[in-house]
């Protein structure tokens, strides 16, 4: 793990153009690995001013840093929690899958404060026409330290059946596009985090899984083949 700079509130509290430059020479980009740490850093200290900057920015790494932040600003009294949503729901859908991922953290630091908060947004993100955001919603809520609760695991089995439903119902062209199968990728392995959640609730429902359409069939094997769930299973 990367030391963060003992000073790191100064430093992302500077000047804009100091902070993007630092934030650019930290990323750890180009690379194998971006800088998480920073990133959960920057999500925390960046004042509003700079991270809604960060988001208009080519930079790939700068514009995670200030998406992130949209997790903490929708709690600001100061802020307009739609407008937050409106952002993170947009974001759902860039381009960039570092980008995408930041979204899915930012969602999960609103769920850490809020379950409920998070619950509302995964579910009105389960509504949207775009395989992206469904992925982000399934992500997002897909998080061990989010549902240990029966109540949070019944939530995210659901989002998970109600993204697998979204999904098996695209024509067979659209399934084959990028977005499609990054969906499917996460229900490869969103499921058996869900079940291993509440397994008594959640095997049955991932066990009457069953049909003959090929993507269900590889979301099922990709699931159990998940340590978390083979061991119940």
């Amino acid at each position: 793990m990367p030391k963060l700079d003992p000073d790191l509130t100064q430093r992302l509290a500077g000047d804009y153009d100091s902070v993007v430059s630092y934030l650019s020479a930290n990323s750890g980009l180009p690379g194998p690995r971006s800088n998480l740490e920073l990133l959960y850093a920057a999500a925390e200290l960046l004042p509003t001013t700079h991270a809604a900057r960060l988001r208009a920015e080519l930079e790939e790494y700068l514009r995670c840093c200030g998406v992130i932040s949209l997790g903490r600003e929708f709690f600001d009294p100061s802020a307009n929690a739609e407008e937050v949503i409106v952002q993170l729901t947009a974001f759902a859908a860039d381009d960039s899958w570092r980008v995408r991922e930041s979204v899915a953290m930012a969602a999960q630091r609103i769920g850490d404060h809020d379950f409920e908060a998070l619950a509302g947004l995964v579910r009105r993100w389960l509504v949207q026409p775009r395989p992206y955001v469904a992925r982000a919603a399934v992500a997002a809520i897909c998080e061990p330290r989010l549902i240990r609760r029966p109540h949070a695991a019944a939530i995210a089995m659901d989002a998970c059946a109600t993204a697998t439903t979204y999904l098996l119902s695209l024509p067979a062209e659209q399934r084959k596009s990028a977005e499609a199968r990054t969906l499917r990728q996460s229900l490869g392995y969103c499921w058996s985090v869900a079940v291993a959640a509440d397994p008594a609730s959640g095997l049955p429902i991932f066990t009457a899984l069953y049909g003959t359409d090929v993507d269900l069939a590889w979301i099922i094997e990709t699931n159990r083949s998940k340590a978390r769930l083979a061991k119940l299973l």
